[in-house]
């Protein structure tokens, strides 16, 4: 096995799929007792699905991780009805589950401008309270990004990803020598002699500028978020859409495939990586190979020789770099057992996590 660490250019910090918030909903106005006037109610606390957000955004919006909605206005001589409090509206990734405190699912938000009541704003004082307001509701909630896989291959188109979830798993994707032969995610099971499984999705091809929605760009890239590990998949020989497009190297595809992740949304570059160079069965692919970790190693020897264009700001840092090959079934067993390494340091975190 080749181990490698694709320099990094900038650290990040770990992606989040899973968020612990406390949210109260406004308290109440206080009412008017000598001319029977009415506060207002506090404010509520939506998630509200967009676009383009995170669960990291999320977090670094509200580092102390607690959310409270508006209090009501009290009533007075001018206004005897008070005015509801301000609501708080906390823009969520879209395919979250809402779960309380108990673990148990009360809610979900999947498309964009979808909206979840999280907390209730309290009452605001009256008659049948002495005119006394009350506490917004209260609660502990999780926010849980839905994952599709636990890992995603991605890559450009013919990379070999159909052909790899084929080798490793018992799915049966469509294969053929065209581009987009995947268009939707296709989902196999690696099955493990201790009945352990790692569920994979093969990723639509990427394509240059899928990032500005080339391509149906962003429907794909969508998909990458919903997984927890990446596995980018290259062509050691290289790779050319077209006639019409430029023919790009293993490095090159391996940074365009970065600048893609990240421009499109930077912390995908958080997510555990892992790098598979496929068709080593081809001739020169040895020496191709070679050449491609000299660059992997020490990319600012070779990044000058570049066109800006294909260089991305940071570059992910692969966990493994494994040759393999579809073909002759070359690394596919090292590339499994990688898979179930990184679950058993999953599975051993979980024990030490607050639930």
């Amino acid at each position: 096995m080749v181990r490698g660490s694709g320099a990094a250019l900038r650290r990040y910090g770990t992606f989040i799929d899973d968020l612990r918030l406390y949210v109260r909903g406004g308290t109440g106005g206080m009412g008017y007792p000598r001319l029977g006037g009415e506060g207002g109610r506090g404010g509520d606390v939506y998630f509200v699905a967009q676009e383009r957000t995170t669960l990291k955004s999320v977090k670094n919006r509200y580092p102390q991780k607690r959310i409270v909605a508006g209090t009501g206005a009290n009533s007075s001589v001018r206004a005897l009805k008070g005015e509801k409090g301000k609501d708080c509206e906390v823009h969520v990734p879209p395919g979250i589950s809402i779960l309380d405190d108990d673990g148990k699912q009360i809610g979900e938000v999947n498309a964009a401008g979808e909206r979840f009541l999280a907390a209730r704003g309290g009452l605001g004082g009256s008659l049948a309270t002495n005119f006394l307001p009350s506490k917004g509701q209260k609660r502990i909630l999780h926010l849980d990004l839905k994952l599709i896989a636990d890992v995603g291959l991605v890559g450009f188109p013919n990379a070999g990803k159909s052909s790899l979830l084929s080798k490793i798993s018992h799915a049966k994707p469509e294969i053929a020598n065209y581009a987009f032969t995947t268009i939707q995610p296709q989902l196999g099971k690696i099955m493990y002699a201790d009945y352990k499984q790692i569920l994979v999705a093969d990723l639509p091809g990427l394509i240059e500028g899928a990032h500005a929605n080339k391509g149906m760009g962003h429907k794909f890239l969508k998909h990458v978020e919903r997984t927890k590990h990446l596995l980018l998949v290259v062509d050691i020989s290289g790779f050319q859409l077209s006639t019409k497009t430029r023919f790009r190297t293993a490095f090159e595809t391996i940074l365009l495939l970065t600048k893609e992740l990240e421009q499109y949304k930077e912390e995908l570059l958080t997510k555990p990586a892992l790098l598979a160079i496929n068709k080593m069965d081809l001739p020169c692919a040895k020496d191709n190979l070679n050449e491609l970790m000299k660059q992997l190693q020490n990319p600012q020897d070779s990044l000058h020789l570049l066109q800006e264009e294909v260089i991305p700001e940071n570059t992910l840092k692969f966990r493994d770099i494994i040759p393999i090959s579809t073909y002759t079934g070359e690394g596919i067993e090292e590339l499994k057992a990688c898979f179930r390494t990184q679950k058993k340091k999953e599975e051993l975190l979980l024990l030490f996590q607050w639930k």
